[in-house]
């Protein structure tokens, strides 16, 4: 495919949905809540919002530079930016980073579905205690034949997508499940709302208490807004490929990173009524939150109304659904986009080695938590480990090297045109953002890294 026949997003809030349906995921939903909950809340919000400005915003442009100036995928982009040098590397590592998130992260959407017909058929009902949910859930990812059910099928559904191109399939899908993902939260925040506990819920998010904040809170708040926006995995860079010539990068990054943030602060007005309306429950971080604590939290809390219960249950995990399914697709995309433009494949075919390639490994992460227990890497199931080795070492190293394409390697003049789309808009910002890149944000990154890895330096 050449750069002039290459597919382009045919409106910019096509671009801006579909992005944001990139970073929008299970980040947004359980980590964000649960680093709030660990770090202080409101004055963490604040910390949080400051991160993503200075740090997630400009990786953000960096990658939508890259990809919109490459017109490729995100490994063939390095080539065409720096031809004949070892930067392509930093692209199949996008590549790499991206198939291995989608083998894994496909199982926990298979969950979502597991749980959201539970919620359909009222098999919640009569549980209560945070024991009995967790003895659910132990059963069920043991169980060695739905929880592979469930991977493969939420991977043909993202195949589906995939297949029908980048309008028909990618940005199609995007217009129709990003309004219906926002009009569920909005409905599920109005809900909880409405809990004993939302008062609390509500001074704990936006009354800030700024003794709170140290070196553990700003590190969480940095590590969060670098995963909350998918930086360093390849799926912005691919989608900025499709980008036409007058989407404005700047302001298209600034409304990903708003709705971003937007959804987050949601999530936490969504999860936190239920939880301070329950007496004795925290915010566990990772999955349990949304596979043990919340039904748990949520039969307690409505336990004398079972139609809201049922109805916020059964929303939310439909929610759950749609926030996977829009990260599947653009982790999808990136392998596809690759493997069809550097070895000549069909984008149907990519697709297709995609889909098997991600079920295979799917399948044997699921059944690391069951019947391939026993079978570990460095004392890690496959699914921690692949969890271990995408989050904390290939992300950050990926959004390290792009902060240094673009700050160092890429030239001025390059940058300066495509910010201003060829001159034709004002962007006054470039000294400061080529500051950034250089000096600032990799060394932010390597601090987010050292954390992450327990390093203590703090």
């Amino acid at each position: 495919m050449t750069p002039t026949s290459r597919a382009n997003f045919g409106s910019r809030i096509g671009a801006i949905l579909a992005s944001a349906g990139s970073a929008v995921g299970l980040g947004n939903i359980w980590r964000f809540p649960t680093q709030t909950g660990e770090n202080g809340g409101a004055a963490f919000i604040l910390v949080y919002i400051l991160c993503v400005l200075l740090m997630g915003m400009p990786v953000m442009i960096s990658e939508f530079i890259i990809g919109r100036r490459g017109r490729a995928n995100t490994a063939a982009a390095y080539r065409h930016l720096a031809p004949g040098t070892r930067w392509i590397w930093v692209g199949r590592l996008g590549v790499l980073t991206g198939f291995l998130i989608l083998s894994y992260y496909a199982v926990v959407a298979g969950w979502t579905v597991e749980y959201t017909v539970a919620s359909l058929l009222s098999r919640f009902q009569g549980m209560s205690g945070s024991g009995e949910f967790t003895q659910y859930f132990n059963r069920f990812v043991a169980d060695p034949v739905m929880p592979v059910v469930y991977t493969v099928f939420f991977l043909v559904l993202t195949h589906v997508v995939i297949a029908q191109g980048v309008v028909k399939g990618i940005e199609k899908s995007s217009k129709v499940f990003m309004p219906l993902f926002f009009l569920l939260l909005l409905v599920l925040v109005g809900c909880a709302l409405t809990m004993p506990g939302a008062g609390e819920a509500m001074r704990f998010l936006f009354t800030p208490d700024f003794s709170k904040i140290d070196s553990g809170v700003v590190l969480a708040a940095m590590g969060q807004a670098f995963f909350s926006l998918s930086l360093g995995m390849g799926c912005l860079c691919t989608y900025a490929s499709y980008f036409n010539r007058n989407t404005r990068l700047g302001q298209t990054a600034l409304s990903v990173g708003v709705i971003d943030t937007f959804v987050a602060i949601m999530a936490g007005l969504m999860i936190f009524p239920a939880v301070f309306s329950v007496e004795g429950v925290g915010v566990d971080a990772g999955p349990s939150l949304l596979f043990i604590t919340l039904p748990s939290v949520l039969q307690s809390a409505f336990g004398s109304l079972p139609l809201l219960g049922y109805l916020f249950s059964l929303l939310f995990y439909v929610l759950l659904i749609l926030a996977t399914l829009t990260s599947t697709i653009s982790l999808h995309e990136v392998v596809t986009a690759y493997l069809a433009e550097e070895f000549g494949l069909s984008r149907h075919r990519a697709a297709v080695l995609v889909t098997a390639g991600c079920s295979l490994l799917g399948t044997l992460c699921a059944l690391s938590m069951g019947l391939l227990k026993p079978y570990t890497v460095c004392g890690m199931t496959l699914f921690d480990l692949f969890d271990f080795v995408t989050a904390k070492l290939m992300l950050p190293i990926g959004a390290f090297f792009i902060s240094l394409f673009v700050g160092w390697k890429l030239e001025r003049n390059v940058i300066a045109e495509e910010l201003t789309n060829y001159g034709t808009l004002r962007f006054r910002l470039l000294r400061p953002f080529t500051l950034l890149l250089r000096y600032v944000v990799p060394v932010l990154i390597v601090l987010i890294f050292l954390n992450e890895l327990g390093a203590g330096i703090f």
